[in-house]
């Protein structure tokens, strides 16, 4: 099939900047892409690539955008090279029609807490409105500061709810184990990537790497989940290959074939949840849409982030500590298109 494409670059500061084990996060960056079929069809996708996960960057995908013109055809999309996964993915959205939601209805949604003290200042609004899972960025400051206000934050917790821990790779072997000593007795649903190494760091490092994180997870009671670990489908693969027993945290917007994942991860009855990369109401409506039609555990989904920018445009559904297919069916990619120049 051939189609006119376009495409256009963001650079969205956020509301409020993200604190990270990467530093502060305060621009999203990204392209979003518009294809129009010869019987007038319209789809859009978006690449919004995270460099330090292990992706392509914003200024290789408008490099592989400006080279293929005007006019494209699925012969030409597919030669899209595998290590432009972002670029891949937001073609794939664009072009395929998505497995129809399994759950009509709602889908939990966990309350991203920002790093450090900032925390506790917020779960308990969060909790009165009804959130029940939270997640909260370490690795952003000193580890053993860090770790001081782990029961603080379990204090302020509602009864019943459950906490995730996401470091970002940033610890090393002896940070980790002292964390997961102290997980053990808390209400801790999961750690999220406590290490990390990618290709570009070596495969030898990378490998030492994969094997501390299978060695944690089995040494502890507290489960481990993977996120950096898992940008293209061959590393699906191979967690999965390896017996993986931990979550595996499913960015669609980064994966360059989620929809094959997906697939893989059901077979392999994985525990998996689906979370936000961050980006705009184009790409967050095509990873919510795989995220309502998994047929597995629905675990709460890792979208409690918006609003993000300060154009309602481009921002996926509001933050609340449920989300309806509705909220996902009426999000206008057209409108997010024409908000950009």
């Amino acid at each position: 099939m051939e189609y006119s494409f376009a495409y256009r670059r963001y650079h969205l500061p956020f509301r409020s900047p993200l604190r990270t084990a990467h530093g502060l996060w305060s621009v999203r960056e990204g392209i979003l892409l518009r294809l129009e079929a010869r019987d007038g069809a319209v789809s859009y996708g978006e690449a919004a690539p995270i460099p330090w996960f292990g992706t392509e960057t914003v200024d290789e995908v408008e490099e592989a955008c400006r080279k293929l013109g005007e006019v494209v055809d699925d012969t030409l999309l597919d030669t899209v090279p595998g290590k432009l996964g972002c670029l891949r993915s937001a073609f794939a959205s664009a072009r395929t029609e998505l497995a129809e939601p399994r759950d009509m209805t709602s889908r939990q949604v966990a309350s991203l807490l920002p790093a450090g003290k900032a925390a506790l200042d917020l779960i308990e609004s969060q909790a009165e409105v009804g959130f029940r899972v939270f997640k909260w960025k370490v690795g952003a400051a000193n580890a053993m500061d860090e770790l001081g206000l782990l029961d603080d934050i379990c204090a302020k917790l509602p009864d019943g709810a459950r906490l995730r821990l996401d470091a970002n790779g940033a610890w090393d072997r002896r940070t980790a184990e002292r964390w997961l000593e102290r997980c053990a007795e808390r209400p801790v649903e999961y750690v999220e990537q406590p290490c990390f190494a990618d290709a570009s760091q070596g495969t030898a490092l990378q490998n030492k790497t994969e094997d501390l994180l299978m060695g944690l997870a089995n040494d502890y009671p507290t489960p481990l989940a993977l996120d950096e670990s898992l940008i293209r489908l061959g590393d699906i693969t191979r967690w999965i290959d390896a017996g993986w027993s931990g979550f595996y945290v499913l960015k669609p917007s980064l994966l360059e074939n989620a929809q094959a994942a997906q697939v893989k991860l059901a077979k392999a009855h994985a525990k998996v949840v689906f979370s936000s990369a961050l980006e705009t109401a184009i790409g967050a409506k095509a990873a919510l849409q795989l995220a309502f039609s998994w047929t597995g555990h629905a675990y709460a989904l890792g979208f409690g982030v918006w609003p993000l920018f300060h154009d309602p445009r481009m921002n996926g559904p509001g933050t609340a500590p449920f989300m309806r297919w509705h909220d996902v069916e009426r999000l206008n990619e057209e409108a997010t298109w024409n908000a950009l120049p």
